[in-house]
């Protein structure tokens, strides 16, 4: 099997003063803006960390939702948080380290088998294998 999916952006203007806008193929997003002001100023708008971090956690936590299920354990509720770091370096930018926080409730899971299978969906997500980048992740088992 194989899915693809898009997304696309357009620029106008330079690196400072342009602006871009950004688009999904199912219309999450339609013409969303982004821009340098809102990539590097916390200004309003989207950027690619934002969204490399919500593709990310959207794809750990249904990987671990897959993962849960094989073990016999169904979640009553998984939340997870990518944060994306973007660090200066020569030559330009780049994302070094990706950390994930998981904040779950599973019921008949034991810390130690919780820990396993969410390693398991860090190391096995397709998002965690594209990505050159450190990929850290904290677990939390509520309950």
């Amino acid at each position: 099997m194989k899915i693809e999916r898009t997304g696309s952006a357009a620029w106008s203007g330079g690196i400072k003063d342009g602006k871009g806008l950004i688009s999904t193929q199912t219309g999450a997003l339609q013409d969303h803006p982004y821009g340098f002001a809102s990539r590097f100023e916390g200004k309003p708008g989207s950027n690619p960390e934002e969204l490399l971090g919500a593709a990310h956690a959207a794809c750990f936590t249904m990987a671990l939702s897959l993962i849960l299920g094989e073990a016999g354990l169904t979640a009553e509720r998984l939340e997870t948080t990518a944060r994306v770091t973007l660090e200066q370096v020569p030559g330009g930018f780049a994302i070094p380290a990706i950390h994930l926080t998981l904040n779950a409730r599973i019921p008949g899971a034991s810390d130690a088998k919780f820990q396993e299978l969410a390693a398991m969906a860090k190391e096995g997500c397709p998002v965690s294998k594209v990505l050159n980048a450190a990929i850290t992740l904290d677990a939390r088992l509520a309950g």
